[in-house]
């Protein structure tokens, strides 16, 4: 006898979406079918859809160092208000910044002790630790992070050229893979400068200043380093067609390169940058009309599969001022992306099954987070269940953030979460979070 089925839902599988029962094991999907046996604990799914828990493989929760911003209780905890039940923390915006041994230990304990979700981490690559990627390595991280611009944290440089060379050939040896924030040095560097030495520090001011040749540019020579060294190379927050299109052409070539994108790419625009002000800034930061309609197509035909959140979040003082470059850059949003994403795709006939792939099956899949992001017999009992005929807001009230604001407040979302639950067991139900089975540290698999 399983310990769980959940009966009568709309499954939604990669193949497709299928009322069905889902049976639950010691944690672990059993079966999938029609009129499973019974069990000692029944839900009745009847009405809802059952989607594969989400992974958000881009979130800064902060902790240690930053708990003023975010916690990884409150984080995971507003993941799992969202439909998720794994995330993967990046090494910067937390103190220590995660880039040797004694840093994840730090990170790892911390996050044992917080987390309501299951987690992995990502391992920092910058121009001092070389050296320390094996160590970081042997402890688990999923793989690297490092920047190409300056990412506005002193501890965590951005890496030359010949860094990101000799980075990626230790990575590539070690079967890892590197993420990077890809934006063109020199073009941000001087054009920022010139704005600011002549006072232009308004929120177009800052959108000029960061342009998307800056992108393009920077994800060419990223292509490039990933064919000379053989490194798995994966481009963080595409804001730009021309940026996916490089990353799609250099697949074909047989490059092994992804891309993801975000929420606020694929809602916003530069002109609603002013209106939302500090809330919206981010880096690189929203692109035009076009380019997200673009990217909203190559979401509908498979060729952008990851949509995550990139939750940045800070204190609200961090976002308030007149000069735009000198505040913080990051948008909160991890508690709303799968939400967001439905209600577009609604207007746009995308099906449901393609946004739970490009926010669970993709992500596991190309970070070999095993047994996530799939209903299927053998994968861990990561599920949601919500209710998609309803339709609401984001609103401030519902946030479980550390500082519950975010750009998205208002904004229309479809999907009321019924139940998340992370290896059988609920981690949010009845509209609060539950306290569930006990976090665990992902490995790639």
């Amino acid at each position: 006898m399983s310990d769980l089925v959940i009966r009568g839902g709309s499954v939604v599988t990669p193949g497709g979406v299928t009322s069905a029962d889902v049976a639950v094991t010691d944690g672990v999907i059993s079966a999938v079918g029609s009129n499973l046996d019974t069990a000692a604990k029944e839900i009745d799914a009847t009405g809802l859809h059952v989607l594969p828990g989400g992974v958000d493989s881009h979130v800064h929760f902060n902790e240690p160092g930053h708990t003023d911003w975010e916690t990884l209780a409150n984080g995971s905890a507003a993941l799992a208000a969202g439909g998720y039940t794994s995330f993967v923390d990046m090494p910067l915006n937390s103190l220590p910044v995660t880039i040797d041994g004694a840093a994840f230990d730090v990170k790892l304990a911390a996050a044992n002790a917080s987390s309501t979700l299951d987690f992995g981490l990502w391992g920092g690559l910058v121009p001092s630790n070389l050296d320390r990627l094996e160590e970081l390595h042997a402890r688990g991280v999923l793989g690297f992070k490092a920047f190409m611009c300056p990412s506005g944290l002193d501890e965590f440089p951005m890496c030359d050229t010949r860094t990101l060379r000799d980075g990626m050939q230790r990575i590539a040896a070690l079967g890892s893979i590197l993420l990077l924030h890809a934006e063109d040095s020199e073009t941000v560097e001087m054009l920022g400068g010139e704005a600011i030495a002549h006072g232009m520090t308004g929120a177009r001011d800052f959108v000029r200043s960061r342009p998307a040749n800056a992108e393009a540019d920077a994800i060419s020579r990223a292509i490039s380093l990933a064919e000379e060294t053989g490194c798995a190379v994966h481009i963080v927050h595409v804001s730009t067609a021309q940026g996916m299109r490089w990353i799609r052409e250099a697949q074909t070539t047989g490059v092994n390169v992804t891309g993801e994108t975000c929420p606020h790419y694929l809602l916003y625009t530069e002109d609603d940058l002013e209106r939302l002000g500090g809330l919206g800034k981010c880096a690189p930061p929203f692109r035009t009309a076009q380019d997200r309609e673009e990217l909203w197509a190559m979401i509908a035909d498979g060729s952008l599969p990851m949509v995550v959140s990139d939750h940045s979040p800070s204190s609200s003082e961090l976002k308030r001022g007149d000069d735009f470059f000198k505040l913080w850059g990051g948008i909160s949003g991890c508690q709303s992306t799968r939400q967001l994403l439905l209600e577009q795709a609604q207007q746009r006939s995308i099906d449901v099954t393609v946004i739970a792939a490009a926010t669970a099956t993709n992500v596991a899949r190309r970070f070999r987070l095993a047994r996530k992001g799939e209903i299927t017999a053998g994968f861990d009992a990561d599920l949601w269940l919500a209710d998609l005929s309803h339709e609401s807001v984001v609103r401030r009230e519902d946030l479980l953030y550390r500082n519950p604001f975010s750009a998205h407040e208002g904004q229309p979302v479809r999907g009321r979460t019924v139940m998340t639950l992370m290896r059988g067991q609920a981690v949010f139900a009845e509209g609060r979070p539950n306290p569930g089975p006990g976090a665990g540290f992902v490995r790639a698999g």
